[in-house]
């Protein structure tokens, strides 16, 4: 009766089985960037800021527009659908534009504006950058009632580049104007005047409640 013979793994293979191990344990598969979709809705709105209601030009609704949230490397599908009587585009502002100068957004430069009723697709990919941004209109006066943060975070497993923050809040300076705004600087154009823009605005920057016209209950 003939005993079985058995192989043994070689010093050689066992080496390079150990260290594949150890590569894999050290350096995990990085994560996968993934394609995150928004749509941008332009309607007119009614709105109410220091004491003063309009309808204004927003994005869903929303003034300022609504928030975007990526990670490093991923890919934005950002559809836009005008339903208002402006011609619309929309710049991603400080986003490097690596191949997809397409979806930089300035109106008559890299794109032709999206008219009523149309809709058109931003598409492009975050490479290299992390941080706060922002997007705005960019054609006529639009930008200043259309406009909204970019928060770019950075890649899973990636750490901040400075001490991670207990939470994140965007604060977003803007403009208000109690009339329309392309009104506004038409009549400027033609006058080289025009109405009152806006109210004054003041924000302390000091630690503790900020009040405004609206809180406690006061009227304005």
């Amino acid at each position: 009766m003939k005993m079985g013979v058995y192989l043994l793994p070689s010093p050689a293979f066992l080496a390079v089985l150990f260290i594949s191990f150890v590569t894999l344990s050290v350096h995990p598969e990085p994560a996968l960037a993934i394609t995150r979709h928004y749509k941008f809705d332009v309607v007119l709105q009614n709105v109410t800021r220091l004491c003063k209601t309009r309808s204004t030009v927003t994005v869903n609704g929303k003034f300022p527009g609504p928030r975007i949230v990526a990670r490093e490397g991923d890919r934005l599908l950002i559809k836009v659908v005008n339903h208002v009587q402006n011609n619309i585009s929309i710049h991603w502002h400080g986003i490097r534009q690596l191949r997809s100068g397409w979806a930089d957004g300035p109106a008559y430069i890299t794109q032709c504006p999206i008219q009523t009723g149309q809709s058109y697709v931003y598409n492009y990919t975050i490479v290299g950058q992390r941080g706060t941004l922002w997007w705005h209109a960019h054609i006529s006066w639009l930008r200043s009632t259309i406009y909204g943060p970019l928060i770019i975070l950075p890649k899973l497993g990636t750490p901040y580049p400075f001490p991670k923050p207990h939470r994140e809040v965007p604060i977003i300076f803007g403009e208000w104007f109690n009339a329309d705004p392309e009104a506004i600087i038409n009549q400027a154009m033609q006058t080289g005047g025009g109405p009152n823009v806006s109210d004054a605005y003041t924000i302390n920057g000091l630690p503790g409640p900020l009040y405004n016209c609206s809180a406690q209950g006061m009227k304005c």
